[in-house]
């Protein structure tokens, strides 16, 4: 059973290694991993909540002219930023990349099964809704639960 949510998300920054699905089999869990081990180079200008916990990890995903639409070519072909959440004025250091993800109305699922994807899909087009931006693929720190996020609205 799938856990959908609907959630209003302002733009926000996200600081992190990027990629594209032109680097091969694999790339994104090399950002990850990259990403991972330099992550203290970035811990300072993490957005942080009231208990002092990340507000969130992003694998925020773009089309190829990071215009923020969905990946291209049947989701097959597109940039991958595999980092955190930032404030807003934060600077990238050397080796990373910047991004502000626009404002937008999304359908959050949780992660609980590998065909997620293709599910939620399948029930965007039920509901009559379709993408209005790129999908993004989010961790919470507070629990490590992962959800995905379907632009439906962009604000």
């Amino acid at each position: 059973m799938m856990r959908i949510e609907k959630i209003t998300k302002p733009a926000f920054a996200v600081i992190g290694r990027l990629g594209t699905t032109e680097d091969g089999e694999g790339f994104i869990a090399r950002l990850w991993q990259a990403a991972n081990e330099h992550f203290p180079e970035i811990e300072p200008l993490v957005k942080r909540s009231e208990n002092g916990m990340p507000v969130g990890f992003w694998g925020a995903m773009s089309d190829l002219s990071l215009s923020f639409q969905p990946w291209e070519d049947g989701f097959s072909k597109g940039l991958y930023l595999a980092g955190a959440e930032v404030l807003d004025d934060a600077q990238a250091p050397a080796g990373w990349t910047k991004w502000t993800v626009p404002g937008f109305v999304y359908l959050r699922v949780q992660v609980d099964a590998p065909d997620i994807f293709p599910k939620m899909l399948g029930y965007l087009e039920e509901n009559g809704w379709t993408l209005a931006g790129a999908v993004h693929d989010f961790t919470d720190p507070a629990d490590g639960q992962g959800y995905m996020f379907f632009p439906i609205e962009k604000l």
